[in-house]
């Protein structure tokens, strides 16, 4: 571990309010481990032994079902996962894999629980991350349930355009595969559906999103707050992608 990753993940949200010696009881046996590209680190159903902070690299949060498979989230540093589990000492109900390699820390969910019960600040923090959470899922299971296909893809780019700071054009975030999985499709259709979309603002070349007329997509996407946000974005596991960049 390297001398900084301790002072690192003491800023985040989730532990700068703890006090010092609640934290330093919290990371005692914490350990970081080095993972190769497409390796499951998590399988849905096992217990939830570790909190997953990740420093380098990218993990993707999956669910399957028979041999149907969907992406729940991207989590890219720094960011937490399988917080809700570890509270509350429970099966994992998603599986996790690093896109790339990726360097994550692995902090006992033993000493999670008691901080949680020792530190009203780390309680604090917790409740709000998880909350954060809920909303993230919820609005994700509002777009799936009242959007159409053409409707939900519209509504990402758009939104996705607002938070790399109103651009016409950026790179896509992920790749179109996850992409596809998140919105509840398959690549092909993802693919047809963006060619659809042509005659109405919106150009895809390779990875690079261009919005050519705004507002003909904006008509589409129908950008809502109640189900698009903005919304304060947790650092733990949620139904989301990473932002674009422009």
């Amino acid at each position: 571990m390297r001398p900084t990753d301790l002072a690192e993940i003491r800023r985040l949200s989730l532990f700068r309010d703890m006090s010092q010696q609640c934290y330093e009881q919290l990371t005692r046996g914490v350990y970081v481990q080095h993972f190769p590209e497409s390796l499951t680190m998590i399988r849905q159903g096992e217990p939830a032994d570790f909190l997953h902070i990740l420093l380098d690299g990218q993990v993707e949060l999956f669910a399957s079902w028979g041999d149907r498979e969907t992406t729940m989230s991207v989590i890219k540093p720094i960011g937490t996962f399988i917080l809700a589990a570890t509270i509350r000492d429970a099966p994992c109900l998603m599986s996790a894999r690093t896109l790339e390699r990726s360097r994550i820390m692995l902090l006992p969910s033993a000493n999670l629980r008691q901080a949680f019960r020792d530190d009203r600040g780390f309680a604090h923090a917790i409740v709000d991350e998880l909350a954060g959470c809920y909303r993230a899922v919820v609005r994700h299971a509002k777009g799936m349930k009242l959007r159409n296909s053409r409707e939900r893809i519209a509504s990402y780019l758009m939104r996705q355009a607002q938070l790399a700071g109103d651009v016409r054009s950026y790179q896509l975030p992920v790749e179109k595969r996850l992409l596809a999985s998140y919105l509840g499709m398959t690549a092909e259709n993802l693919s047809r559906a963006l060619r659809g979309l042509e005659e109405d603002g919106l150009k895809v070349d390779g990875t690079r999103v261009i919005i050519t007329d705004p507002i003909k997509l904006m008509k589409i996407a129908k950008l809502d707050m109640l189900m698009d946000g903005p919304d304060p974005s947790p650092t733990t596991e949620a139904a989301s992608l990473p932002k674009a960049t422009a």
